[in-house]
């Protein structure tokens, strides 16, 4: 399994419009491959929105976007809105559960990390030991490293009921020691997070 993220930075004003557009044309798009998710940014770079499109591997990728490219209604008539594009293919660590359609947030909190090259098994290792106790505290949407795209980067997703929550269980994880995994900060160069909100058409809320 392999995760395809799309950013689109858009330009101010338009995003309620964005949305309406894909939402119509994710109607005519779903026939070929499934949704996992659709967020706009509310904290952090603005004017963003961010889609995750799950496929079996890079084949069946390749594959189902030049089915949908024949579709008239795919993609959506968004291209006088977007400003700059942005597309990552992340592989899940193993021990992340698939994304599933459903109610998880609607609170979403996207965190991006570099780190030194080489590290990744260790981080991967750290990370499987430590991910069962944090999940009892709320849940991970979704983990992976950057396999296209930026070297040396991953990606996690936590997801939350309110903002409010999110500071006491991120408070309450530090507290209890069960987060962040132990070890490995020097092997962090970077660090940057955003608050994502789920479409009404988000399969994940």
């Amino acid at each position: 399994m392999i995760y395809e993220i799309r950013t689109y930075q858009l330009k101010p004003g338009s995003l309620a419009e964005v949305e309406k557009r894909f939402g119509a044309g994710y109607e005519s798009r779903k026939k070929y491959s499934p949704l996992a998710a659709f967020w706009h940014t509310e904290i952090g770079p603005l004017n963003e929105i961010v889609h995750v499109w799950p496929y079996a591997d890079m084949a069946e990728r390749t594959r189902v976007r030049a089915e949908a490219a024949k579709d008239p209604n795919w993609p959506p008539k968004t291209a006088e809105f977007i400003v700059h594009m942005q597309s990552e293919v992340v592989v899940p660590f193993p021990f992340v559960p698939a994304l599933q359609p459903g109610t998880m947030g609607p609170i979403f909190e996207m965190r991006y990390y570099t780190i030194k090259a080489g590290t990744l098994p260790d981080l991967i290792k750290r990370w499987e030991g430590a991910v069962p106790a944090r999940i009892k505290l709320s849940p991970l949407a979704l983990a992976g490293h950057v396999e296209f795209g930026e070297a040396n980067r991953y990606i996690h997703v936590w997801a939350y009921e309110s903002l409010d929550q999110r500071a006491a269980i991120r408070n309450k994880a530090r507290e209890m020691g069960v987060w962040p995994p132990p070890g490995g900060g020097d092997s962090l160069l970077t660090q940057a997070n955003k608050i994502l909100l789920p479409s009404s058409f988000s399969p994940l809320q």
